[in-house]
């Protein structure tokens, strides 16, 4: 089956900006990440012949090898994003990665792993913190509580830059069913704002390929759209 990546890219966008102006928002605030997770080098570069210029990626070590390794040369160069959990011994590869932004702090631990690693490269890492606004046991991230407890000391830590929330809530056919875990996630960055108002709590990173127009309309400031412009992933 072809994929047209061009014309997908471009109905995700329109998808987007009439979700923006039913909201009242500005469609040019909002960022669409297009996720390449298993999709090959080829994909990304029909993306970004395209327009598109940010890239997210599950796997730190796929991320390295595509676009540290086979895309290092492009031009103009993607801007990627790390969306997925990041184990331990997974770090330093992660680090290696360049990130725009990484998504997915979901504990103490790997905050401060990233931070040693970060000062040791001579780098300052962007980074989000992922928030299980459900409660759901077979999602990753911080419980509410639990983050308000972990920030005192992570935002300390000189290597990491924080920038808002991110969160994944559990899958439903119905994009509505969303709705009240984006609004949640939104409510919580605004509670934290007044709570830690040194820190930056301008990005929500919420909303993929089935959900995201509800996300845009609850406060996304970053989507994560993958199926919707790649179509299915590679097993």
């Amino acid at each position: 089956m072809t994929i047209n990546i061009d014309t997908n890219l471009q109905h995700v966008r329109q998808r987007m900006a009439a979700a923006a102006t039913r909201a009242g928002r500005d469609p040019e605030e909002i960022t669409l990440v297009a996720v390449t997770k298993t999709h090959p080098w080829a994909y990304v570069a029909r993306a970004l012949a395209a327009g598109q210029r940010d890239f997210g990626e599950n796997r730190p070590e796929e991320a390295h090898a595509k676009f540290r390794e086979e895309g290092a040369t492009a031009d103009p160069a993607p801007r990627l994003h790390l969306i997925g959990p990041i184990q331990s011994r997974k770090a330093r590869i992660a680090v290696a990665c360049r990130p725009v932004l990484i998504h997915s702090i979901d504990r103490p631990k790997i905050a401060r792993k990233l931070n040693d690693l970060a000062l040791a490269a001579g780098v300052v890492l962007d980074v989000l913190f992922e928030v299980n606004v459900s409660g759901e046991a077979s999602k990753f991230g911080f419980a509410p509580d639990a983050l308000r407890q972990a920030l005192s000391e992570i935002l300390s830590l000189p290597a990491l830059h924080a920038h808002g929330l991110m969160t994944i809530p559990p899958f439903d056919p119905d994009p509505e069913s969303a709705r009240p875990h984006f609004r949640a996630l939104r409510r919580l960055r605004d509670q934290l704002r007044q709570e830690f108002p040194r820190a930056d709590w301008s990005q929500l990173s919420m909303g993929m390929s089935h959900d995201f127009e509800v996300a845009i309309e609850e406060g996304a400031t970053i989507v994560r759209v993958g199926s919707a412009i790649f179509g299915p992933r590679a097993v």
